[in-house]
């Protein structure tokens, strides 16, 4: 009974942290008509992606201080979070909106997805304590198809306007969020804690291989949704500097999903090179595409530039399930989701940093071919601290 339930539980979770996470990018993806509806600056792209993070951040902060996920059935949190996710997104759709009502909304989606991704996650260590990796490589790859799918219906020549993206994500992440409610129930690994204990958040830092993979998993956000932020940017970047025309929204589609693929082979990769191996390989190809990327803006050969950019979409998120596997199994079983949720928080502070840093550097057209090299920071200082687990 056990295995025939198990069989669905995988493919109904990845369904669902699709749906659930298309509420990430929704207003990325369609920046530039929000910008011309609202009269906003032309600086709000950064503005809008922070305000996610920062809510995600506060979120998160919030759920691992109440470690909600293990005292409570994380797939009521889930359903409650993507409701919630999903009124918040509609909110977009307030014809009075201004930056700020705008920036409120994409905070509390973003507050909401805490109650998502790293929930989800949870839950699936739940299920399946062996094969934890190639499961939680399936989970992101869900997570990354879903923050990319937003540019896919933007991508679409039927003139289908802004609102629709909304809708379509907003009804996503309620489908989504009803699927984990009504058919995962609690996993048969889950062990709920029996109090709130605010102590376990610092305990976990203790464990020096949970430390080593924590902060290689930081060094990895430092770049990961930066990169992604600004992909659109580049593509336009890259037509200005050699006046070619580029389909924006179906390459940055392409080219941040072309990370679900690597996810899933990082999965199956993993399980011949070791999840430590693997993820080291993955930063080591997308520290080296930051490092590299002036020069990929110098080739003047578009398929060429569009395949490179691919090649680093595919490694800056092939090695989150990795490093978010080697968090999980490295700290108690009753601390799991409040060891991720905190890993994640921490994580994602840095994204705002990162993302706002390139939103100030690349305001300096002089500057814009090198600014991308920063984010190699990131990937050098997570290389070292894996080195040392």
């Amino acid at each position: 009974m056990k295995a025939k339930t198990t069989t669905w539980i995988l493919p109904i979770i990845i369904f669902s942290q699709f749906c659930c996470t298309s509420l990430w990018f929704a207003g990325n993806s369609i920046i530039n008509e929000l910008i011309a509806f609202f009269n906003l600056s032309s600086e709000s792209l950064g503005y809008i992606s922070s305000s996610v993070q920062f809510g995600f951040i506060i979120g998160t902060f919030v759920f691992a201080i109440l470690s909600l996920s293990d005292r409570f059935s994380p797939s009521r949190v889930f359903f409650i979070c993507a409701s919630l996710g999903a009124i918040f997104n509609l909110g977009m759709l307030y014809s009075n909106n201004n930056i700020y009502t705008l920036l409120g909304f994409r905070f509390l989606t973003g507050f909401s997805l805490a109650g998502i991704y790293p929930v989800g996650m949870k839950i699936a260590a739940d299920y399946f304590e062996k094969g934890l990796g190639k499961s939680l490589s399936f989970l992101i790859a869900a997570l990354v198809l879903g923050t990319a799918f937003p540019y896919l219906i933007q991508s679409f020549e039927f003139n289908i306007n802004w609102q629709v993206v909304i809708w379509t994500t907003s009804i996503l992440a309620s489908i989504g969020g009803f699927l984990i409610l009504l058919f995962v129930p609690n996993g048969p690994y889950q062990k709920r804690a029996e109090k709130f204990d605010k102590s376990k958040i610092f305990k976990v830092f203790k464990n020096s291989n949970f430390r080593a993979s924590a902060f290689g998993y930081f060094g990895h956000m430092w770049e990961l949704y930066a990169f992604w932020t600004f992909v659109p940017v580049i593509l336009m970047l890259y037509q200005k500097l050699h006046n070619v025309t580029i389909h924006i929204p179906l390459f940055s589609f392409i080219i941040i999903a072309s990370g679900t693929v690597s996810c899933i082979l990082g999965g199956f990769i993993s399980r011949k090179l070791g999840i430590k191996k693997t993820a080291f390989l993955a930063l080591t190809i997308s520290g080296l595409c930051c490092l590299l990327s002036p020069i990929f803006f110098m080739i003047s050969s578009t398929p060429i530039f569009i395949t490179l950019l691919i090649i680093w979409g595919m490694a800056v998120i092939a090695d989150s399930p990795l490093f978010s596997t080697m968090v999980a199994q490295n700290c108690e079983v009753q601390s799991i989701g409040t060891a991720l949720t905190i890993v994640n928080c921490i994580g994602f502070s840095l994204t705002i940093i990162s993302i706002q840093l390139l939103g100030a550097l690349i305001a300096n057209y002089n500057l814009s071919i090198f600014v991308f090299m920063i984010l190699g920071l990131g990937p050098i200082l997570g290389l070292m601290y894996l080195k040392k687990r």
